[in-house]
Parts: C-alpha cells; structure tokens; sequence
C-alpha cells in the first residue's frame, strides 16, 4: 500500500509527467536568444525543438535506471528485482544509442534545469520510493511508478515528441525504441498484477 505521502507524490509525478511537452518547450522558449528577434519569428518555430527532445530522451532514461538501482538496493523480491535489472540494462542501451545519434549529428542536448517540471517530479519520486519501507509496500510503489512512468512516456512520445522531431534519423530512433517502452509497460503492468493478488493472499 502507499503511504499516505506517497500518494501526493505519485499524483504529482503524473501531473508532471502529462506536462512533458509543456515544460520542455518553456525550458527551450526561455533559453532562446533568437526570443529578442520578436513575437512573429518566434512564433514560427516549433514548441519544442530537436535538441530539447534528444535531452528529454536521455533524461527520462536516466531516471529509469536511478529508479531501477533504488529497487534493486532494497527489494527482496525475485520478480521485482528481476524486473529492474531489465529496465537498468535496457535503458542504459536506449541512452547510449541517444548519445551516439546525437554525437553523429553534433546535436547539443539542451537539459532541463532544476526548475523542469520534469525533474521536480522525478526527485519527488525517488524521494518516495527511498522513504518507503522494504517490502510489499516498496514492491508495489516501485511497480506502480513503472507502469505510470513508462505510460506517460509513451503518450508524450507519441503526442508530442514524434510528431515534433525534424530530424530524421532522430525520428526513426524514436520509433525504434517505442516498441521497447510498450514491452516494459506491458510487463510492469503484468508484475503489478501479480503483486496486487499476492497482497490479497495475505
């Protein structure tokens, strides 16, 4: 069961995460120079630019994998654990394949600062999972932020992002890799289900 802090956090995690698109074009509408050219010349570009897309790519995998290491610091569940080293390896791959695509192409990711929704959401999710006691209420936190975590993901790729993207090969990476995100999705919600009848057994 959550705690009855984790709730608030898990809320916020996924308002924020509805708000992916939302807050990188802030970050990137802010840091633009070309802001001071006028109304009209910035309102002629996209809301969010390649750059913001390939930091946004290697940030949201980097906070799977810090997540992955909490769950595998303090779960004595087999599956659970099981499950983390999956996402740890898999979206390592995923970032380093960003990385190099991005080196290819001398894109520099523009990072979201420590104000990014984003990031904020993602700290108070880390904050959460460390604070929650080891067991079925951790198994079950950790889980529960995966299937919504990897869920808002795919909405905000498949929304926002994908149709965004200008570059090519940078859209074909995109591509390449949703599969992976909805094989994920699909397993933490299977683990979650199975954690949540085992609960019931008790």
């Amino acid at each position: 069961m959550h705690t009855p802090e984790s709730r608030p956090a898990t809320t916020r995690f996924l308002r924020q995460l509805a708000s992916i698109a939302l807050a990188g074009a802030v970050t990137m509408i802010a840091a633009q120079p070309a802001r001071a050219q006028g109304t009209a010349a910035a309102s002629a570009k996209p809301a969010i630019d390649d750059p913001t897309i390939v930091a946004i790519f290697d940030a949201a995998n980097t906070w799977d994998i810090e997540a992955a290491r909490v769950a595998l610091q303090k779960s004595r569940s087999k599956d659970v654990r099981s499950f983390a080293k999956m996402m740890a390896h898999d979206h390592k791959a995923v970032r380093q394949m960003g990385r190099d695509l991005a080196k290819k192409l001398k894109v520099t990711p523009t990072p979201p600062g420590k104000d990014f929704a984003l990031y904020q959401a993602h700290l108070a999710a880390m904050k959460t999972l460390r604070a929650t006691k080891r067991g079925p209420a951790f198994d079950k936190a950790y889980i529960d932020n995966e299937v919504a975590f990897h869920q808002a993901v795919i909405d905000a790729v498949t929304t926002t992002l994908l149709p965004a993207t200008q570059n090519a090969e940078l859209k074909q990476l995109e591509t390449t890799v949703a599969p992976n995100f909805q094989a994920h999705l699909l397993a933490a919600k299977k683990l979650q289900g199975e954690l949540v009848a085992v609960g019931s057994t008790r």
